[in-house]
């Protein structure tokens, strides 16, 4: 009976087990479900049975060992689980076994030859056994093919392996073998593909391995091997791959006469290991050779110009040696010969002593579109940047920094309109940014900077959608910087120091809202700094020193509460250090030296940690003796401001950040009847305050809390829309006052949301609370939850959407986790409680069952359980929330945004659940489990990119995801990886 590929699904019939005569039955690439029957017993005469790729889930069932005829048995590629019932299995006759791609656990017998002493193939790769591989395996003299690869297996390899003579495949890498390579392996002399990588094995590769004269693959990457290599690996003349890259300290030289050694070789990767010597002109003869990586390790000599026989070439990674080809000598310019390789891709000679000029044959018409990454820094090159290189159109990075380049940018650089990354910083550089530069609407990274640019800032840099990244330091750049600069929401770090720029920054500096770092340092700017600064919430560094800014330190200041770096140095400011600027949680760096600052240097926070030179050259300064300043008098410790301006100063930005339920008392009146609230607005800060509000006017807004205006419902109350007398619209969460949990969830946020300001947290404005009724005033997030985006077929989130909403989601924790002064915990992060903005932006909400954790106390047991399926099994087993709780939770979120399936899908039952799914995918295929909609929309992201991307966030989830709390990344090294990730998707 063949069933093979038919589209079949639904269990097994038991029908099938009536067919007692029945000797083949093959069901694979189906999708059957469910599990195997305990009557396939039945069917005595089978030989072949074949259920790969399918769908079945739980045990093997014992009673298939007594299929005593069986000859082949292949699950691969199931949801089986548990472990292998190995002992009932009395298939002596069996010669093919495939397990692997299964969740399948337990250990091999130690006995296993004996069991089935006509073994051919023995495939249980990609599942989760243990224990030690049995030494009893080399009594398989039958056995042709052994895949153990990505599994747990522990303890050496056994040098019995050497008596497999018939032993064609041996995969045994990615699992958590110690010891060294046996040199009994070199007795395999029919062995084709050995694979041993990503392991703990150490020591020399045995001189033995060279007798492996049938070899085709050498794969050892990614251990810790180390010594030179015997050279008989290198006349291993049948090889096509042969990889040592990465983890391993190999050394040694490559044979003079490599083409006699490897005829057949397409793939040779020695990168990451000290390997010496030259690289002989005989590579030039293997015509099949595909990628040559030979980067960082010592070779010296010259690049053979005869490499352009290498037709086939696509990746050519020599960077990180010691070549030292003149590019201005033929004979030596190795450039031009490899114009002739229509298929190179990566092209990597940065980091050797390479001098001469770039040649114009750089942009042949041969690499014009296949080259994407041309990497050729910190050489010796010297000369002008070819007019040619504009021929290169599929160019993604451009990296030529670190040499002596010196002339212009030429203008046909405007041509590479699929450039990201462009770099010459450290050249001799001249002229001005060419205004075609604005044309590179992909650009994500520029550097310009240690050069001896000038001219003006191209105003259209602020159209550039794409740009993160910009440095134009250390240049002689001036005017003024335009006001249209200061537009690009999108850009996160800028420097523009050491320049002579001049006239003031603009108040559209608030539009940068992404702005992670700015520096401005060393230039002529003037003026006051502008007070929509505070818009910049995500800034961590601001350099404006050794300027002539006049005026006072912004009152806003203190509401920059990612800010670890401020320096204001060597200006013209006046007046007091806000006092507040104690209350930011993560300034390690302040700098207000040579100014004319008056007052009371503040003493709390962070500033206990300052030194005098944070404040000398300020003659009207007083404080504590430390800081090498005149004492303050008792009557004069600072000119007390009228109690209207203290209230402006000190007490009002406390309820702009966020809502002091401490001080509601004090500072307005509870809602209710006639009862209002008055909310004074905070001069020169975006306003989102309500001048005044009372019960009534809530009512009012919402039209009585009509259906209409409802914009969402969760356990413990509704929330509306409403636009207020400044034509604003705002979200009103009404709590359910009959609900004493919902009354607990109200306090709960009003004192978690009074102390913490985020960029990506939803801003709570005000709260209304009396008796009867109590209700918290919030931002209003205009495109919904992300449960609606991930789940409404008529809505779709591309790659860098997605990426882009859980790194806004991850910064948010972070910032909970270690940007605050206490921990504090979420305890509920799903779908329904990320909200995004017109721009996509995602904002955590909803702290209802939040734990403000202490200092010294970084775990809390609660009663108070979030939502099912997002928990972490400490949290729902126990009550234990800590940090590690939330990462479990953002791991699960992680998954749902890129599959489209919820943790509490149908499919998820028994002992199969989404992490497992997740896991699972990766030892067969993961773009299996990628939410469909994102499979066919990669755009201009090329394929292979687009799925290394996916990869590496399944990879970042599952380490969140983790059952062990301790085994679980922090949300800082989650930011850090997901930017990673995003950074190299755009290059």
């Amino acid at each position: 009976m063949n069933l093979l590929n038919m589209g079949l699904q639904g269990t097994i019939p038991l029908a099938i087990t009536n067919l007692s005569f029945l000797t083949y039955l093959d069901m694979s690439n189906n999708n059957f479900s469910g599990q195997i029957p305990d009557e396939m017993r039945n069917l005595r005469r089978l030989r072949f049975l074949n259920m790969n790729y399918n769908q079945l889930s739980g045990l093997i069932p014992s009673s298939l060992g007594s299929l005593s005829n069986l000859e082949s048995l292949y699950l691969q590629k199931n949801y089986l689980s548990g472990a292998v019932p190995w002992s009932r299995f009395n298939f002596s006759k069996l010669k093919g076994i495939e397990l692997q791609q299964n969740q399948l656990t337990g250990a091999l017998p130690i006995k296993i030859c004996h069991q089935f002493p006509n073994l051919e193939y023995l495939m249980a790769g990609g599942n989760e056994i243990d224990g030690e591989i049995p030494k009893s395996l080399g009594e398989c003299s039958q056995l042709k093919e052994l895949f153990l690869g990505e599994n747990s297996f522990s303890g050496s390899i056994p040098m019995e392996i050497g008596n497999l003579s018939q032993l064609v495949l041996l995969s045994i890498g990615q699992n958590k073998l110690t010891g060294t390579v046996p040199s009994s392996i070199g007795n395999l002399s029919n062995l084709e593909y050995l694979v041993i990588r990503e392991t703990n094995i150490h020591g020399n590769i045995p001189f033995q391995l060279g007798s492996l004269w049938s070899l085709r693959w050498l794969v050892l990457q990614m251990n810790s091997l180390s010594g030179e290599v015997p050279h008989s690996v290198f006349n291993l003349s049948k090889l096509q791959v042969l990889s040592f890259v990465e983890n391993n300290n190999l050394s040694g030289t490559l044979p003079p006469l490599i083409d006699k050694s490897f005829p057949n070789l397409e793939h040779l990767f020695l990168g990451g290991n000290r390997f010496y010597g030259s690289i002989p002109t005989s590579i030039s003869n293997l015509s099949t050779l595909v990628s040559l990586d030979l980067s960082s390790n010592s070779f010296t000599g010259l690049i053979p110009i005869s490499l352009r026989n290498l037709r086939l070439l696509q990746i050519f990674n020599l960077g990180f040696n010691y070549f030292t080809n003149n590019l201005s000598i033929p004979h030596q310019d190795f450039l031009t010969s490899l114009a002739n390789c229509k298929n190179l891709t990566i092209f990597n000679f940065g980091n050797n002593p390479i001098t001469g000029i770039l040649p114009k044959s750089i942009g042949s018409s041969n690499l014009s579109t296949s080259v994407v990454n041309l990497i050729a820094y910190s050489c010796e090159i010297k000369g002008r940047i070819p007019e040619e290189i504009g021929n290169l159109s599929s160019l993604v990075i451009l990296d030529i920094d670190d040499n002596e380049l010196t002339g212009v940018i030429p203008e046909t650089l405007q041509r590479l309109t699929n450039l990201q990354l462009f770099a010459v910083n450290e050249n001799m550089l001249e002229g001005s940014i060419p205004l075609g530069f604005c044309n590179l609407k992909n650009m994500y990274a520029a550097y310009f900077s240690d050069n001896r640019m000038s001219g003006k800032l191209p105003s259209c840099l602020g159209s550039l959608p794409l740009l993160n990244i910009i440095d134009i330091s250390v240049n002689a750049f001036n005017a003024t910087i335009p006001t249209t600069f200061w537009l690009n929401k999108g850009i996160q770090q800028v420097y523009l120091s050491k320049n002579f720029f001049d006239g003031s920054i603009s108040e559209e500096i608030g539009n940068m809202e992404s702005l992670l770092e700015l520096d401005l340092s060393e230039n002529r700017l003037s003026g006051r700094i502008p007070t929509s600064i505070v818009k910049l919430q995500s800034l961590s560094n601001l350099a404006l020193s050794n300027n002539r800014f006049d005026g006072e330190i912004p009152d806003s200041f203190p509401y920059l509460t990612a800010l670890e770096h401020l320096d204001l140095s060597l200006n013209n400011l006046s007046g007091s250090i806000p006092q507040l600027l104690e209350t930011l949680p993560n300034l390690n760096y302040f700098n207000v030296s040579f100014n004319q600052l008056t007052g009371e240097i503040p003493n709390g926070g962070n500033f206990v940690n300052f030194t005098a030179d944070s404040f000398k050259g300020n003659a009207g300064l007083c404080g504590a003796s430390r800081f090498n300043v005149k004492p303050c008098k008792e009557n004069n410790v600072r000119q007390k401001p009228s109690s209207n301006k203290r209230l402006l100063r000190y007490i009002l930005p406390l309820i702009f950040s966020v809502v002091v339920v401490a001080t509601i008392v004090i500072l307005y009146r509870k809602c209710g009847g006639r009862k209002t609230i008055y909310f004074p607005t905070l001069p020169n800060i975006p306003s989102l305050i309500l001048e005044r509000i009372s019960y009534h006017e809530i009512v009012r807004v919402t039209n009585n809390f009509d259906q209409e205006n409802l914009i969402g419902s969760g356990s413990y109350g509704l929330v509306y829309k409403g636009v207020f007398s400044d034509e604003k619209t705002y979200a009103i969460k009404v709590f359910n006052s009959e609900m004493q949990r919902a009354l607990q969830s109200f306090d709960t946020e009003c004192r978690i949301m009074r102390s913490i300001r985020h960029r990506n947290l939803v801003k709570v404005i005000t709260s209304c609370s009396n008796l009867d009724f109590k209700a918290l005033v919030m931002a209003y997030i205009p495109n919904g939850d992300l449960d609606k985006w991930l789940y409404s077929p008529e809505l779709f989130l591309t790659l860098v959407q997605r990426l882009g909403i859980m790194i806004d989601v991850a910064s948010a924790i972070e910032y909970l986790h270690l940007g605050y002064s206490s921990p504090i915990v979420h305890c509920d992060l799903k779908p329904s409680n990320i909200l995004l903005d017109e721009d996509m932006i995602a904002y955590v909400g909803d702290f209802g069952i939040a734990k403000l954790l202490t200092e010294e106390q970084r775990m809390e047991q609660t009663k108070t359980l979030g939502t099912i399926g997002y928990m972490a099994p400490e949290y729902g087993s126990t009550g234990i929330v800590s940090t590690m709780a939330d990462v479990y939770s953002y791991g699960i979120l992680l998954v749902e945004t890129f599959t489209g399936k919820k943790p509490t899908d149908e499919m998820f039952s028994g002992e199969l659940t989404l992490t497992k799914w997740v896991s699972e995918a990766f030892s067969s295929d993961v773009m299996q489990i990628v939410d469909v909609p994102l499979l066919n929309s990669n755009g201009e992201i090329s394929r292979s990119k687009y799925e290394k991307c996916l990869i590496s966030v399944f990879v970042v989830a599952l380490e969140c995801a983790t059952e062990f709390s301790e085994m679980r990344l922090n949300m800082n090294d989650v930011v850090r990886k997901l930017q990673k990730i995003k950074t190299e998707l755009l290059h």
